[in-house]
Protein backbone atom coordinates (compact mmCIF):
# COMPACT_ATOMS: atom_id res chain seq x y z
CA UNK A 1 0.00 0.00 0.00
CA UNK A 2 1.27 3.38 -0.47
CA UNK A 3 2.55 5.84 1.72
CA UNK A 4 -0.11 8.18 2.47
CA UNK A 5 -2.85 5.29 3.61
CA UNK A 6 -5.28 8.16 4.33
CA UNK A 7 -5.45 8.98 0.98
CA UNK A 8 -5.37 5.36 -0.37
CA UNK A 9 -8.28 4.92 2.40
CA UNK A 10 -10.31 8.11 1.00
CA UNK A 11 -9.93 7.12 -2.45
CA UNK A 12 -11.11 3.39 -1.94
CA UNK A 13 -14.02 5.04 -0.11
CA UNK A 14 -14.78 7.17 -2.70
CA UNK A 15 -14.76 4.51 -5.51
CA UNK A 16 -17.05 2.10 -3.77
CA UNK A 17 -19.61 5.15 -3.43
CA UNK A 18 -19.09 5.59 -6.95
CA UNK A 19 -19.64 2.06 -8.18
CA UNK A 20 -23.16 1.78 -6.08
CA UNK A 21 -24.09 5.11 -7.41
CA UNK A 22 -23.65 4.86 -10.97
CA UNK A 23 -24.48 0.74 -11.05
CA UNK A 24 -21.16 0.50 -12.22
CA UNK A 25 -20.12 -3.54 -12.19
CA UNK A 26 -15.91 -2.76 -11.58
CA UNK A 27 -13.99 0.30 -11.55
CA UNK A 28 -10.00 -0.44 -11.65
CA UNK A 29 -7.38 2.36 -10.96
CA UNK A 30 -3.94 2.06 -11.24
CA UNK A 31 -1.94 5.10 -9.69
CA UNK A 32 2.70 5.02 -9.07
CA UNK A 33 2.39 2.20 -6.29
CA UNK A 34 -1.23 1.89 -5.69
CA UNK A 35 -3.53 -0.54 -7.74
CA UNK A 36 -7.62 -0.82 -6.80
CA UNK A 37 -9.96 -2.79 -8.43
CA UNK A 38 -13.38 -2.80 -6.56
CA UNK A 39 -15.81 -4.94 -8.40
CA UNK A 40 -19.82 -6.12 -7.82
CA UNK A 41 -20.92 -9.14 -7.78
CA UNK A 42 -24.65 -9.05 -9.43
CA UNK A 43 -25.26 -12.74 -7.67
CA UNK A 44 -24.92 -11.47 -3.94
CA UNK A 45 -25.15 -7.41 -3.95
CA UNK A 46 -21.79 -7.84 -2.18
CA UNK A 47 -18.54 -5.31 -3.36
CA UNK A 48 -15.35 -6.95 -3.50
CA UNK A 49 -12.47 -4.91 -2.97
CA UNK A 50 -8.45 -6.36 -3.84
CA UNK A 51 -5.56 -3.75 -3.22
CA UNK A 52 -2.71 -4.88 -5.08
CA UNK A 53 0.67 -3.22 -5.02
CA UNK A 54 1.69 -2.31 -8.80
CA UNK A 55 4.83 -4.14 -8.26
CA UNK A 56 3.20 -7.24 -7.07
CA UNK A 57 2.54 -9.98 -9.69
CA UNK A 58 -0.02 -12.25 -7.86
CA UNK A 59 -3.46 -10.50 -7.09
CA UNK A 60 -4.77 -11.03 -3.65
CA UNK A 61 -8.14 -13.16 -3.16
CA UNK A 62 -11.43 -10.78 -2.88
CA UNK A 63 -12.68 -9.66 0.16
CA UNK A 64 -16.56 -10.03 0.62
CA UNK A 65 -18.08 -6.69 1.89
CA UNK A 66 -21.54 -8.00 2.40
CA UNK A 67 -22.43 -10.49 4.43
CA UNK A 68 -23.67 -13.92 2.68
CA UNK A 69 -27.11 -14.20 1.64
CA UNK A 70 -28.01 -10.57 1.27
CA UNK A 71 -30.52 -9.58 -0.50
CA UNK A 72 -31.03 -9.34 -4.06
CA UNK A 73 -29.43 -5.97 -6.23
CA UNK A 74 -31.78 -3.42 -6.04
CA UNK A 75 -33.39 -1.22 -3.16
CA UNK A 76 -36.14 -3.63 -1.09
CA UNK A 77 -39.10 -1.91 0.66
CA UNK A 78 -37.00 -3.09 3.70
CA UNK A 79 -33.85 -0.76 2.65
CA UNK A 80 -35.82 2.15 1.83
CA UNK A 81 -37.02 1.96 5.49
CA UNK A 82 -33.53 1.81 6.69
CA UNK A 83 -32.21 4.52 4.52
CA UNK A 84 -35.21 7.14 5.16
CA UNK A 85 -35.04 6.60 9.31
CA UNK A 86 -33.22 8.50 11.02
CA UNK A 87 -32.49 6.39 13.69
CA UNK A 88 -29.83 4.57 11.20
CA UNK A 89 -26.75 4.49 12.11
CA UNK A 90 -24.11 3.96 8.76
CA UNK A 91 -20.77 3.08 8.55
CA UNK A 92 -18.31 5.63 7.67
CA UNK A 93 -15.47 3.17 6.06
CA UNK A 94 -14.92 -0.30 5.03
CA UNK A 95 -14.02 -2.96 7.40
CA UNK A 96 -14.66 -5.56 9.50
CA UNK A 97 -17.16 -4.92 12.43
CA UNK A 98 -16.94 -6.42 16.16
CA UNK A 99 -19.49 -5.71 18.25
CA UNK A 100 -17.43 -6.00 21.87
CA UNK A 101 -14.49 -4.28 22.86
CA UNK A 102 -12.17 -7.62 22.82
CA UNK A 103 -12.77 -11.38 22.35
CA UNK A 104 -15.05 -12.92 25.53
CA UNK A 105 -15.73 -9.21 26.55
CA UNK A 106 -19.65 -8.77 26.45
CA UNK A 107 -20.99 -6.42 23.67
CA UNK A 108 -21.01 -2.60 23.69
CA UNK A 109 -24.49 -2.79 23.23
CA UNK A 110 -27.40 -4.90 22.82
CA UNK A 111 -31.04 -5.01 21.67
CA UNK A 112 -33.01 -2.69 24.15
CA UNK A 113 -30.13 -1.37 25.32
CA UNK A 114 -30.32 2.65 26.08
CA UNK A 115 -27.58 5.06 24.53
CA UNK A 116 -26.65 8.44 24.95
CA UNK A 117 -24.98 10.32 22.09
CA UNK A 118 -21.73 10.18 21.47
CA UNK A 119 -21.63 6.43 23.11
CA UNK A 120 -19.51 3.69 21.21
CA UNK A 121 -21.52 1.45 19.79
CA UNK A 122 -19.33 -1.24 17.95
CA UNK A 123 -15.71 -0.56 16.58
CA UNK A 124 -14.91 -1.12 12.89
CA UNK A 125 -11.10 -2.38 12.14
CA UNK A 126 -9.91 -0.52 9.20
CA UNK A 127 -6.50 -1.08 7.99
CA UNK A 128 -5.16 -2.26 11.44
CA UNK A 129 -6.67 0.67 13.14
CA UNK A 130 -9.33 0.42 15.71
CA UNK A 131 -12.21 2.94 14.58
CA UNK A 132 -14.84 3.98 17.63
CA UNK A 133 -18.46 4.03 15.80
CA UNK A 134 -20.55 5.89 18.14
CA UNK A 135 -23.91 6.72 18.60
CA UNK A 136 -25.31 9.80 16.50
CA UNK A 137 -28.20 10.47 18.79
CA UNK A 138 -29.02 9.33 22.42
CA UNK A 139 -32.30 6.64 22.11
CA UNK A 140 -32.45 2.57 22.55
CA UNK A 141 -31.53 0.18 20.39
CA UNK A 142 -33.94 -1.50 18.38
CA UNK A 143 -31.93 -3.28 15.93
CA UNK A 144 -27.98 -4.80 15.45
CA UNK A 145 -27.73 -5.00 11.60
CA UNK A 146 -24.25 -6.57 11.65
CA UNK A 147 -22.75 -9.99 12.73
CA UNK A 148 -19.59 -9.68 15.24
CA UNK A 149 -16.49 -9.90 13.03
CA UNK A 150 -18.50 -9.57 10.04
CA UNK A 151 -17.49 -7.16 7.17
CA UNK A 152 -18.91 -3.82 6.59
CA UNK A 153 -18.93 -1.53 3.68
CA UNK A 154 -19.25 2.86 3.58
CA UNK A 155 -22.83 3.65 4.33
CA UNK A 156 -24.24 0.21 5.40
CA UNK A 157 -27.00 0.17 8.26
CA UNK A 158 -25.19 -0.96 11.11
CA UNK A 159 -27.91 -0.57 13.96
CA UNK A 160 -30.94 1.42 14.24
CA UNK A 161 -31.35 3.51 17.62
CA UNK A 162 -35.37 4.88 18.57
Amino acid sequence: MSKDANSDQALIEAIARLLNEQNLAEIEIEREDLRVRVTRSYASTGVQQVMVPAAAPAVAAPTPLAPAGSAAPGKSPAADDLASNPGTLTSPMVGTAYLSPEPGKPPFVSVGSKVSEGQTILIIEAMKTMNQIPAHKSGTVSRILVPDAGPVEYGQPLAVID
